[in-house]
């Protein structure tokens, strides 16, 4: 976990990103903390693109992951799986309200916690999930882990939790792959 903070620009979706600026080799899932500003060519979501919409967060929680292989459907469902563990990790003391997912991102009540994407690389998929800390300025109704009950001091501990959580996921997808016969 970087605990320096670092703006986000969507630029960070570049492959090997997490061993270039954090030492981390392989398949791996970072956290950083840090502004979000995603506009023009850096949108990977063309739909958002072409609507002219932008992501803007004056303070987020980030965590990019990435996987060594070519499937963008397996790196969907990977980044809706990191969504729902986020989630459990959030509901299991963090935060005060149950939170709600749609695809790949978490609402409380109407109002947007997160953004999210799953992308391809020449050499490996990767998913971005921001988690807004402060919903000031966002350009959408936006709620932040502040807002919801997550103290100042708390922020990193969440972060660890859900690199935690999936992380052992999938390590646990590895070890059940890995242990049943084939049957013809």
């Amino acid at each position: 976990m970087f605990r320096e903070n670092l703006a986000y620009d969507g630029s960070q979706l570049s492959p090997l990103w997490a061993f270039k600026q954090m030492g981390v080799q392989g398949d791996s899932i970072v956290a950083f903390r840090g502004s979000c500003r995603v506009v023009g060519e850096a949108m990977v979501d063309i739909a958002d693109l072409k609507s002219g919409a932008f992501i803007f967060s004056q303070d987020m929680l980030h965590f990019i992951a990435e996987h060594f292989e070519n499937s963008l459907e397996k790196a969907v469902l990977r980044q809706r799986l990191l969504v729902a563990l986020t989630k459990e990790v959030l509901e299991s003391g963090h935060v005060k309200i149950p939170l709600f997912r749609r695809g790949d991102d978490l609402f409380a009540k109407t109002a947007k916690l997160s953004v999210s994407i799953a992308t391809i690389t020449p050499v490996s998929t990767m998913i971005h999930l921001g988690l807004n800390l402060t919903a000031y300025g966002a350009p959408v109704e936006a709620v932040g882990l502040r807002d919801l009950g997550v103290p100042e001091e708390g922020v990193f501990d969440v972060a660890g939790q859900i690199l935690n959580a999936y992380t052992t996921e999938m390590e646990g997808v590895n070890l059940a792959r890995c242990k049943v016969r084939g049957v013809w």
